[in-house]
């Protein structure tokens, strides 16, 4: 019976208002954590969102997979609870908890009914403070990771993201793999997994939103009572990463029918003025329907490749301009001067009128579809948070995109645009493409 509920909240509250009708609450509780929250009580649920700054790229010299194993255990028991015990309590509460990292956060996702709200929390505050980490957990969970590394191993893009991270970011954390490597894995020890949670679950460093059934003033207990427990401050952030975009192509043999490509170039700060221009620009480009300019000319026109797709990595230490594309052996070559070819003709020659108003209208149509749920509306507010958007951009964000100019636009493609430092990096048996070191 109280799956069957949960599976009715989940249904009836993909109904949510649009973007423009979120009124979002700012939040701080007795103890200094600072929340956004959006009440919507028509139903007896909430969604909770948590993130620390940092992730992956915490991970010390020679550690690395720390995190990623550390964020795998921390459902796998806690306080006086296995990961039996834990699972049992999780699923009589009709709770969800999910826990993941990237290279720049940890994330913490819950779901709870209103009635259950101080059982779940308290739940959840075992997680987040007190993990066990117990031998006969830790070895499951690693089993997993590594199981999931071989495979990537295996994998034409997994391959050629790793070596593109390797190729753009080289010492830096960034390059460095957020798994892990098979061997750095494997010795990870138990105190490894301890000061890996130390280092990234701190005070110091978290964002939440909450969205549903609860208040202010009852979110601001629940921060206090989630997250009091934790240390201060964690370890210091990765600084920024130096960029190396040599232009070319780097090629690493694989044996695959089909050969994997991902290319980029520097990116834009999302403080910068032109940020805005050259998100339209990137939708014009690669990053938006069947209309954009890659996917006309390398797909429809050509029939290179079922697919290609450009977007801007806003990554915290970085900021990139990337995109991928895949396509058999004998053809990679003519899809990678084609992309050239658009990048030259775009910096050069611009877009025209109705391929910006096209962009607008995708842009802004497509933006209240985001907006379909409790928990689609927590992730967007915690990210806006760990990206210091202002609480009222959901507002003002198509204002933004609808502001952009012609003229905006080209003079942003000519700055920039930069075909000499477009990079590849094709995984695979390409013809007409010698391999680099």
């Amino acid at each position: 019976m109280m799956l069957r509920l949960v599976a009715l909240i989940f249904t009836v509250f993909a109904a949510f208002p649009a973007a423009a009708a979120v009124e979002i609450q700012t939040v701080t509780s007795k103890g200094g954590f600072n929340g956004w929250l959006v009440e919507n009580h028509s139903i007896p649920f909430v969604s909770l969102e948590i993130r620390f700054k940092g992730g992956a790229s915490l991970d010390l010299p020679g550690k690395n997979g720390a995190t990623n194993l550390m964020v795998g255990l921390l459902e796998e028991g806690a306080g006086d609870m296995d990961a039996r015990a834990f699972a049992r309590a999780t699923e009589s509460l009709a709770a969800s908890f999910g826990f993941d990292q990237s290279d720049d956060a940890v994330s913490v996702s819950a779901r709870f009914l209103t009635e259950n709200r101080d059982q779940a929390v308290a739940l959840l505050r075992a997680a987040l403070i007190h993990p066990r980490f117990d031998p006969d957990a830790v070895e499951r969970v690693r089993t997993q990771v590594l199981s999931n590394i071989k495979s990537d191993l295996k994998s034409p893009r997994d391959i050629a993201g790793r070596a593109f991270e390797t190729l753009v970011f080289g010492d830096h954390p960034y390059g460095q793999p957020e798994s892990g490597t098979l061997e750095s894995v494997a010795a990870l020890t138990r105190d490894d997994l301890i000061a890996a949670h130390q280092a990234a679950l701190a005070k110091d460093r978290v964002a939440i939103s909450a969205v549903g059934d609860i208040d202010a003033d009852q979110l601001a207990a629940l921060m206090d009572d989630l997250l009091a427990g934790l240390p201060e401050k964690g370890v210091p952030l990765a600084g920024p990463a130096t960029l190396n975009f040599p232009g070319g192509v780097k090629v690493v043999p694989f044996d695959t029918p089909q050969s994997v490509a991902i290319f980029g170039q520097k990116g834009i700060d999302r403080a910068d003025p032109d940020f805005f221009a050259a998100f339209v620009l990137d939708n014009i480009l690669g990053g938006g329907s069947f209309e954009s300019r890659l996917m006309q000319e390398v797909r429809e026109k050509r029939g290179l490749t079922y697919g290609i797709y450009s977007f801007l990595a806003d990554k915290d230490q970085a900021k990139l301009w990337m995109g991928s594309v895949a396509s058999a052996n004998d053809r990679i070559a003519q899809a990678i001067q084609v992309i050239r070819n658009e990048w030259v003709r775009l910096a050069e020659n611009g877009v025209t009128q109705q391929e910006l108003d096209d962009a607008k209208t995708f842009l802004t149509g497509s933006y209240p579809l985001r907006f379909d749920s409790n928990s689609a509306i927590a992730n967007i507010m915690v990210a806006m948070q760990m990206s210091d958007m202002p609480i009222d951009y959901i507002a003002t964000r198509n204002d933004m995109v609808n502001a952009v100019t012609l003229e905006d636009v080209n003079r942003v493609a000519k700055r920039l645009l930069d075909p000499e430092h477009l990079s590849f990096v094709v995984v695979g048996q390409p013809e007409g493409l010698a391999a680099t070191d």
